[in-house]
C-alpha cells in the first residue's frame, strides 16, 4: 500500500467482479493490479477489459502475490470459504462478497483465521456503506420514529431460472435466501440486531433449493421483522421501519435507495434524497472506500460492517434454512463438493 493508492486483486471474473472493477477504476486512490480465474483465458480477457497488469489462471497464484494489499473475492458463495481462506492463509487482506459463506460454521472459520493472522476481513455488504442507508440508521438510533416495533423488507426476481442456473444449483448454494434474502435479513439486523427467535416457510424446487422464502424474526425488545425473498416473482424491493412515533418507508431498491420518506404523527411527510455527489445508486465504490479507509487506519475490520454482525446474519440464515429444510452438499456429513474449487 502506497500513500497514493491501495492495490487490489480480484478473484473471479463474473458480473459482480466486473461491476466492482469498473467502480475501482474510477477511484483515484485505488489500483487493480491482478485478477485470477479458474482459467487463464478468462483471467486474461478480464485483465484486458479493465487494463489490469497481471492475470492468473489459478487462485493460489493471486493469493501469493505480495504486491496485492487486498483481495476482492467475487466467486459464488459456495466457494467463499475456500477462496477467502486461501487468501487469508497467504497473508492477504480480504473483502468477500455476500452471502459471506454457505453457513455460520464456515463464516466462523474465516473470522477466526483473519483474527489469528491479524488480517483485514469484511463482508461486501455494500448496503451498510451506502450514505443514505447510513443516514436512515442514524435517524432511527437518534429516536426519529421512537422505539422500533417492526421492520419489513423484500427482494424478489421474476425469473424464471432454468434448473441448470446457479440459482437452482444446490452445489453453488442456490436458492433465493443466500443470494437475495441476505439483504432483507441484513437490513433488519442493521436496525434490530440478532433475533431471539426465527420462524420461516419456503417453497422448494425439485433440486431442493428455496424458490421463495418468508421469515418472521422476533427480538428481545418486542420488535418483529418480516422478510421475504424469491426467484419466482419480482417484488418491489421495498422496506419500512415502523416505530412507536412514526415510520420510514423506502418504496423501492431499499439496499441502494435514492430516497426515503419519514412519516411522523401530526407532521407532514419528509423526504430525504441521496446526494448526487455520492454517485450512481448502484455504485460499489462506497464499500471500496471503506475498505481502503480501514486499511490506511490499520484496522482489521470495519465498524460499518463488523464481523460479529456478519456472523449474526449467517446464524439467522442458518436458522431459516433449518426451519425450511434446505441443505447444501458438504453439510451434515454430505460430500464436500460444494466447499472446494473445481
Amino acid at each position: 500500500m502506497t500513500a497514493e493508492s491501495v492495490r487490489w486483486g480480484i478473484l473471479a471474473t463474473g458480473g459482480i467482479a466486473a461491476a466492482f472493477a469498473a467502480d475501482l477504476v474510477d477511484l483515484p486512490d485505488a489500483e487493480v493490479v491482478a485478477v485470477a480465474s479458474r482459467t487463464e483465458a478468462s483471467a486474461k480477457a478480464f485483465a484486458e477489459r479493465f487494463g489490469i497488469e497481471r492475470a492468473y489462471g489459478d487462485w493460489a497464484a493471486l493469493a501469493a502475490d505480495a504486491d496485492i494489499d487486498v483481495v476482492y473475492v467475487a466467486t459464488p458463495h459456495s466457494a467463499h470459504r475456500a477462496a477467502a481462506g486461501l487468501c487469508l492463509e497467504a497473508g492477504r487482506n480480504v473483502l468477500c462478497e455476500k452471502a459471506f459463506t454457505l453457513n455460520a460454521r464456515e463464516a466462523e472459520e474465516l473470522v477466526a483465521l483473519a483474527r489469528e493472522r491479524g488480517s483485514f476481513l469484511m463482508e461486501a455488504m455494500w448496503m451498510y456503506c451506502n450514505p443514505l442507508v447510513r443516514r436512515l440508521k442514524r435517524m432511527v438510533e437518534d429516536g426519529a420514529i421512537g422505539e422500533v416495533r417492526h421492520v419489513q423488507a423484500d427482494f424478489g426476481l421474476a425469473g424464471p431460472f432454468p434448473p441448470a442456473h446457479r440459482l437452482r444449483d444446490p452445489a453453488q448454494g442456490g436458492g433465493s435466501l443466500l443470494d437475495l434474502g441476505v439483504y432483507p435479513v441484513s437490513f433488519a439486523q442493521l436496525l434490530l440486531g440478532e433475533p431471539s427467535d426465527v420462524t420461516a416457510r419456503a417453497v422448494l424446487s425439485d433440486e431442493g433449493v428455496d424458490l421463495q422464502t418468508g421469515a418472521l424474526l422476533s427480538f428481545e425488545s418486542g420488535a418483529l421483522a418480516s422478510v421475504h425473498c424469491s426467484i419466482v416473482g419480482g417484488t418491489a424491493t421495498s422496506a419500512s421501519v415502523t416505530g412507536s412515533q412514526g415510520r420510514i418507508d423506502i418504496l423501492h431498491g431499499f439496499f441502494f435507495p435514492d430516497r426515503f420518506v419519514l412519516h411522523r404523527d401530526g407532521r407532514d411527510p419528509e423526504e430525504f434524497a441521496a446526494d448526487p455527489a455520492d454517485g450512481p445508486r448502484n455504485s460499489l465504490r462506497h464499500e471500496a472506500r471503506e475498505v481502503m479507509r480501514a486499511l490506511r487506519a490499520g484496522e482489521t475490520e470495519s465498524p460499518l460492517v463488523p464481523l460479529d454482525g456478519t456472523l449474526a446474519v449467517m446464524r439467522t440464515l442458518d436458522a431459516i434454512r433449518d426451519r425450511v429444510g434446505v441443505r447444501y452438499p458438504g453439510e451434515d456429513g454430505a460430500p464436500d463438493s460444494a466447499l472446494t474449487p473445481a
